[in-house]
């Protein structure tokens, strides 16, 4: 029996589609080992999203054929399609698996080693025609690592062109999954279990465009999958802000099993650096977005995320974001220093901003956001959640159970019980109940 090693670097939809491919290894007999020495075969899914990203990938790649210089390595993903067109490729890869090609690990892997055999050949690689590819890669999954919380991958593709983002180019334009074939998945996962299902993708909010004859968008979607027993709750990946309208919102706010937690993607507060990353909305657009999901919701956990030092961007643009944040009161504000990606446009825009003004500004915005987590956590005290149990823990010293609630707080609970994947109410009385 050969033992395999994977490893994923990079977003939720690769971490789906690395699970996706343990389990095709498993179900072909092979033995699943962590990843260190003595595998046969390690798999790297890639990721290409920054430069740094770039670096961890080869990085991973390097050290699996350190490990074992006999094994094979397996380089899928981004980062190897995005190489597609370079003529210089790694020597520590031996097959590189790209984007719509993930689903095909076994049966390459025996083309391999029959090469191997047979002293045909080495080296094997297969990359699909990304740019222009219709076909949405089918990949199941039925027992996440994850025991409790089940990610399903419905989208793949993007079609925004951010100026900063490689990810069009990697990933190729937008394919969304069939609703059946997403709804037999959920159903698997309820019958194993699973009572929350997270519904991601590379741009969760187009899902259905691609759909010429079926009219099905993201909403249809979720209101199927709420029809599932079994399933208590469901939440969303990232979302684009325009795809909140009242509508949609009021639709939301009457199914019960909807997690009131919303990731909306915003990257600046300032409509100049909006319109350098072709981001498509201003800022008062976002912000009508928000205040139509506290309509809809009782003090929804909004999260996001927000580049600092993007090009040109100034202290007066720097100021503006700042005090957008302020204004909106995030429950999560994720930080990212802009990174600067070959093949954007981006990339080549004039007066990039210096490192050590981005860290300073990126200092200023993570202080911020910790303000606001605050205040908003201060809002639930002396209130009850219902908080889905997912391990045990040591906190403050303490052995503990910890969950989360629909709005995505951490919550620690002292109890003797087997609460594992149990959904109880907890009276929340003080900040040592919050993980932070």
């Amino acid at each position: 029996m050969k033992k395999a090693a994977l490893h994923n670097l990079g977003c939720k939809v690769n971490a789906y589609e690395t699970e996706a491919m343990q389990e095709m290894l498993e179900k072909a007999g092979y033995e699943i080992v962590p990843f260190q020495e003595g595998a046969d075969v390690y798999v790297i899914n890639t990721c290409t999203v920054t430069n740094i990203a770039d670096r961890k990938s080869r990085q991973m790649l390097h050290r699996a054929r350190k490990m074992n210089p006999n094994a094979v390595v397996v380089a899928a993903g981004c980062y190897v399609q995005a190489q597609d067109k370079k003529d210089e490729k790694d020597s520590c890869i031996d097959i590189v698996l790209g984007n719509n090609r993930k689903k095909d690990l076994v049966s390459v892997l025996e083309e391999f080693f029959e090469k191997q055999e047979t002293g045909t050949g080495a080296g094997i690689e297969e990359l699909a025609d990304i740019q222009h590819t219709q076909e949405y890669e089918r990949m199941y999954l039925t027992n996440p690592q994850e025991h409790t919380r089940a990610y399903i991958k419905v989208q793949d593709g993007c079609n925004q062109f951010c100026s900063y983002c490689i990810i069009p180019y990697a990933r190729g334009r937008v394919r969304s999954r069939d609703k059946e074939d997403v709804l037999r998945e959920v159903e698997t996962l309820s019958r194993n279990g699973y009572q929350e299902i997270v519904l991601t993708g590379i741009h969760l909010s187009s899902y259905g465009i691609d759909f010429k004859e079926k009219k099905e968008d993201l909403l249809s979607l979720i209101l199927s999958v709420h029809e599932i027993d079994g399933i208590k709750r469901i939440r969303l990946g990232s979302l684009e802000p325009r795809i909140v309208t009242e509508e949609f919102a009021e639709a939301l706010s009457k199914l019960p099993k909807i997690c009131p937690h919303f990731h909306l993607s915003m990257q600046s507060g300032c409509d100049a650096t909006l319109k350098r990353m072709n981001r498509r909305y201003t800022s008062a657009e976002y912000y009508e977005k928000c205040n139509i999901l506290r309509k809809h919701f009782q003090n929804p956990a909004l999260t996001t995320d927000v580049i600092v030092g993007f090009p040109q961007e100034t202290e007066e643009e720097f100021e503006t974001t700042k005090k957008f944040i302020e204004k909106v009161g995030f429950y999560e504000t994720h930080i990212f220093k802009y990174s600067r990606r070959e093949g954007t446009k981006a990339a080549e825009m004039d007066n990039q901003v210096p490192e050590h003004i981005k860290a300073e500004r990126s200092s200023v915005l993570i202080a911020l956001g910790e303000e606001n987590r605050r205040k908003y956590i201060q809002e639930y005290k002396g209130r009850e959640a219902e908080v889905l149990i997912e391990e045990q823990a040591v906190y403050n010293g303490k052995k503990v159970w910890t969950g989360h609630t629909k709005e995505y707080m951490k919550i620690a609970l002292e109890d003797d019980r087997n609460l594992k994947n149990c959904i109880i109410k907890v009276q929340i009385d003080n900040d040592l109940q919050i993980i932070h």
